[in-house]
């Protein structure tokens, strides 16, 4: 397919029902983890007798809003295991759904540019070669002949002084990837309900056994809430609480030009990452905005920054003119680790926390997320990242990975 060209009209690739009044498993969310959980329970467990519930339009959450980075780069042996999943995963991804989301392994370049961070980025080259995954530590000169347009001279506030290097990781096409998901899921005879709002839930004693809708109620045996950072307005709703903050986070492209960034930069110290699409336009993103909301969109200042620090790194992009911004609602933990398990409610099960990592970890966290629902048991992969960590005190600390929208 040329890239250029459009896919069929989304509308097409699945069927709309009615919801019935009850089901095996009824998901709360159809962005890329409730899709992709829907699909690895119909196709790993054979749980084809379940909806997917959406109060918008299917992916239209922060699915629709990303920038799309695939990575597993991460330092703790919890969140490597889980995002290196992921990866081979997205790897064979467009043939085993069977339809082409562009997934686009040009590497991630994360850059250093303090003595600190040249001993954070070496030590967490060195933790992802012992957790097999393919990282390497590169110096200036090198950087350059990966990413030409970059600038690498001492004049600038915070200059190049190497970057850690991932080949394998890159990016793909966010709503393309939702929309085979959902086709797939769809085959397989799961239910995607759009427009239809959760509004409560329904219990027999400490057991969920439905959910109250828009749309009416709806039974289930069981319950699995994939809402991101509305995720804990739904588990109070459940009468339990999850240690998420939600925040704004923006992004912004440019306008259309031809190809000149090869690869996926990111830079955590001042807080910018950019990549180019397919199509041509520059896609950039940066930190999260400091206060908590659950508005899409951002504060001015970010977006100034974001651009004063992006010129600085790639001069070429000086005179490139911005076309739109926008802002999705990320759900932030204390540990920048995700929550993926069972909760206090009987039959219930919650996917939340990803914070700026979510599209990456799409298959992996469905896959994962499936496995726990079809057993009422945690996989191997997401054990770690229970609630109960909380409590126990076994936090995975990621923030030195993840503190930075990437």
């Amino acid at each position: 397919m040329n890239q250029r060209e459009l896919p069929e009209h989304p509308d097409f690739l699945w069927a709309n029902p009615e919801p019935k009044a009850s089901y095996d498993v009824v998901i709360v969310g159809a962005g890329g983890h409730g899709l992709a959980t829907a699909y690895y329970l119909a196709k790993n467990h054979g749980i084809t007798n379940v909806a997917v519930l959406e109060r918008g339009w299917l992916a239209g959450g922060n699915m629709a809003r990303n920038t799309t980075i695939i990575r597993s780069n991460y330092l703790w042996d919890e969140s490597a295991a889980i995002y290196e999943q992921a990866l081979k995963l997205w790897e064979g991804l467009e043939d085993e759904l069977g339809y082409d989301i562009f997934f686009s392994q040009r590497g991630v370049l994360n850059l250093a540019h303090t003595l600190q961070d040249v001993r954070d980025s070496v030590r967490r080259v060195e933790a992802n070669r012992l957790n097999g995954v393919d990282a390497e530590w590169i110096d200036p000169k090198q950087v350059k002949e990966i990413c030409p347009i970059i600038n690498i001279g001492d004049d600038i506030r915070y200059p190049v002084m190497g970057a850690t290097y991932q080949p394998r990781a890159g990016i793909a096409k966010h709503d393309w990837v939702a929309w085979a998901y959902a086709r797939r899921a769809s085959e397989l005879g799961v239910d995607l309900i759009q427009n239809c709002e959760v509004t409560g839930f329904t219990f027999d004693g400490d057991r969920v056994t439905g959910v109250e809708t828009t749309r009416g109620r709806i039974g289930a045996g069981k319950v699995a809430l994939a809402a991101a950072g509305h995720t804990s307005v739904l588990a109070e709703l459940a009468g339990f609480r999850v240690p998420i903050q939600s925040h704004p986070l923006q992004a912004l492209v440019s306008e259309l030009h031809e190809i000149i960034h090869p690869t996926v930069v990111m830079s955590n110290h001042v807080h910018v990452y950019v990549s180019q699409a397919h199509k041509g336009e520059l896609v950039m993103g940066a930190g999260i905005d400091s206060y908590n909301g659950y508005g899409q969109r951002g504060s001015f200042h970010v977006i100034e920054e974001q651009m004063a620090a992006a010129v600085e790194l790639f001069p070429a992009f000086s005179r490139a003119h911005l076309l739109r911004t926008w802002g999705g609602i990320v759900d932030v933990t204390l540990d920048a680790s995700p929550v993926v398990g069972l909760t206090p409610v009987d039959q219930m099960y919650v996917n939340c926390g990803w914070g700026t990592g979510g599209f990456k970890a799409v298959p992996g966290a469905g896959w994962a997320y499936a496995h726990t629902i079809a057993n009422d048991e945690p996989h191997e992969l997401n054990r770690p990242f229970s609630l109960e960590r909380f409590v126990s005190g076994a936090l995975i600390d990621e923030h030195g990975a993840a503190a930075v929208a990437h």
